[in-house]
């Protein structure tokens, strides 16, 4: 019996077309089918699939088939099951073939040869990977482009606001905050108040999608507008003083997008600032640490 067994491995280790016969292609059977980076609907879209279509597949994940993308950035791509059938090659659905990979635009996947009578399948629509990540809503299934987002930020300089991000295709955001924040001195009596209006510009530097979250590191620029008030806090001293001034700030942080809240981005950044001081002993610290939350209606 053992023998039997042994020989069985050894003839299909050095005969490969008999393991190649049990290997699986996906039919798509739905109007057009999303190609992701990875097995998970937050990951970027790298690609379409027209119905008809049959994709061969090189793994078998359960819910996701891992099929040939030569657009994609490793060569491949992920396919949700319940888009297609998944059949045996060597059954109804004939062996795919795929076309030598010349340049970038060559297609990752072809329909199978029709048969006699049998109209062309139209070929798969394409998207560039340089294009802005879409991400869907695992609940409703529509698409989450991450083009405009409004929350709150809190800073380490005892800043709170509001704040609204919006993308472009080519990674270029505007970013618009409204802050206030409060100091006091050590060497001056009193406190100064300080509102800042700081819209600005925000580059996303590359996207590294995972199964789980989708991480955008970025830098960026803003101009302050900011108005600062100094009030004594010792009874009968003189009237509040107000000062209005520019400065800026350079920043530099990461955006996170988790799988379970595909709307909601959460960001941590490090900058450097420069404001104009009006008051002598009340200069804010130039470095500072602040965090924000996006939620992306759009």
């Amino acid at each position: 019996m053992i023998r039997r067994v042994a020989a069985l491995v050894l003839a299909l280790t050095l005969h490969p077309a008999l393991v190649r016969a049990q290997d699986l292609a996906l039919t798509i059977t739905v109007q057009s089918a999303d190609v992701h980076k990875g097995p998970s609907t937050v990951t970027p879209i790298v690609g379409h699939v027209s119905r008809g279509t049959v994709l061969p597949v090189s793994r078998n994940l359960g819910s996701w088939a891992k099929v040939a993308w030569p657009d994609a950035p490793d060569g491949v791509g992920y396919v949700h099951v319940s888009m297609g059938r998944l059949r045996s090659s060597n059954g109804e659905v004939p062996a795919p073939t795929m076309p030598a990979r010349s340049s970038s635009s060559t297609a990752a996947a072809t329909a199978t040869a029709p048969a006699p009578g049998t109209p062309d399948m139209p070929r798969p629509a394409r998207r560039r990977v340089s294009e802005r990540v879409a991400i869907r809503d695992q609940s409703t299934g529509t698409t989450i482009s991450h083009i405009f987002g409004v929350g709150g930020l809190v800073g380490s300089t005892r800043s709170f606001g509001a704040t609204a991000r919006a993308w472009r295709n080519d990674h270029l955001g505007i970013q618009v905050d409204f802050t206030r924040d409060a100091m006091t001195s050590n060497v001056a009596a009193g406190r100064v108040t300080s509102m800042q209006f700081e819209p600005g510009v925000v580059y996303a530097l590359l996207d590294h999608v995972s199964d789980y979250v989708w991480v955008r590191p970025y830098v960026g620029s803003v101009v302050s507008f900011r108005h600062q008030t100094l009030k004594m806090s010792v009874p009968g001293a003189a009237e509040p003083a107000s000062d209005t001034g520019i400065g800026f700030r350079v920043f530099g942080g990461s955006e996170l997008t988790f799988a379970g809240v595909p709307r909601f981005g959460l960001s941590a950044e490090v900058g450097y600032r420069r404001f104009p001081t009006p008051f002598p002993g009340f200069e804010a610290d130039r470095l500072g640490v602040s965090i924000a939350g996006h939620w992306y209606i759009k």
